[in-house]
């Protein structure tokens, strides 16, 4: 094993504070990334809290990873040392069942393995991406293009990945029209990827002072939802709309703006549940879906469009050690759309000796 330096909570109670994780040494397949920048997902904020009482301690959030390939094993074929690298939600599956098999990775029959807050396959407490390095197999991570700044591709891993797979399942295009409900963290992302895509998109957004933004990432129209007309101007003409926000909202409004076979996809986690009134179902035939995150070949495919399209998540950067001040702003919306860690800000595993005798394993 070796002692890296990361960021992590020892209860929901305590702040932030750097210690000492274990990383096992590498096997055959895998890499070990210096990782340059960590999104901080929203999901992070509820895991870090035990917001849905499933979370334990310690423990070190981050599944939107990006960083340089620092060591390989003695196996591996997809990365070189110094290779630009990704690393998002999940990091092993079984590989055999019917959904790995067809690249579907995050629905493992077995169940996958996620980045952080998780025990793997022999039992070991998984640990994210707030730290100085991170050790996976190099198939469950992925290559980052030249043209993208590490800094932008962190929040991809994750925020991008997340919309890109229900636009992609659903076949946004040219003809369709999307709606993107809540431009933060993923709707931003998400405008830019339906757009690209070459669909009609629309912005759903609670603040009117949202729509300079929506129109700059490439949005056809910009509709406030709290004015009635915006609610129901063009019912029964949308294909997709996809849902980004974590909060409870009347999901029927929505319904009825879809056309024949037109499908609402939620990819928020209100703590309450969503009401659905039978007949916005009914009608046009519509469908009620969900979709979590994407598989490898997904991923890998997403980042490459977002190279060539000049698709980014524009990202404020802060330190390590201002985590706390991060998630007070994140749970209040105060960002601009999405925080990265700059892990050089991380102490040093000396540093950390020094100061603190927390060693995780």
């Amino acid at each position: 094993m070796t002692r890296v330096a990361a960021m992590a909570k020892l209860s929901a109670e305590t702040p932030f504070e750097p210690v000492l994780i274990e990383r096992r040494e590498l096997r055959e397949h895998d890499v070990r990334v210096e990782i340059a920048y960590t999104g901080i997902c929203h999901s992070d904020l509820h895991h870090a809290f035990n917001d849905r009482g499933t979370t334990t301690y310690p423990i070190v959030p981050g599944h939107e990873i990006a960083g340089v390939v620092a060591e390989v094993g003695a196996g591996v074929t997809r990365f070189a040392v110094g290779d630009r690298i990704g690393v998002g939600c999940t990091i092993d599956s079984c590989g055999e069942c019917d959904a790995c098999l067809a690249g579907l990775q995050q629905y493992c029959r077995r169940g996958n393995i996620l980045t952080y807050g998780v025990r793997d396959y022999e039992g070991s407490m998984t640990y994210g991406g707030y730290s100085r390095s991170i050790v996976v197999n190099e198939h469950y991570a992925m290559q980052i293009p030249d043209s993208v700044s590490l800094e932008s591709a962190a929040p991809l891993m994750c925020g991008g990945i997340t919309l890109y797979s229900p636009l992609r399942h659903w076949k946004a295009g040219p003809g369709k029209k999307v709606g993107i409900v809540g431009l933060g963290g993923l709707g931003h992302i998400g405008v830019q990827i339906a757009a690209a895509m070459g669909a009609h998109t629309v912005v759903f957004n609670l603040d009117p002072r949202a729509e300079a933004d929506a129109l700059r990432f490439g949005a056809d129209e910009f509709r406030v939802v709290t004015d009635p007309r915006a609610m129901t101007e063009g019912a029964g003409t949308f294909d997709i709309i996809i849902s980004t926000v974590p909060a409870t909202f009347d999901v029927n409004a929505y319904l009825n703006l879809l056309t024949i076979d037109g499908t609402f996809v939620n990819l928020g986690v209100p703590n309450e549940p969503l009401s659905i009134v039978p007949h916005s179902l009914l009608n046009n035939r519509r469908s009620i879906s969900g979709s979590l995150s994407g598989g490898l070949p997904e991923t890998q495919e997403m980042i490459e469009f977002c190279a060539e399209h000049g698709v980014v998540a524009e990202v404020e950067t802060v330190s390590a050690l201002e985590l706390e001040d991060a998630y007070d702003r994140l749970a209040r919306g105060d960002v601009r759309f999405r925080f990265v860690i700059d892990i050089g800000s991380l102490p040093s595993e000396q540093e950390v000796a020094e100061r603190s005798s927390v060693v995780v394993s």
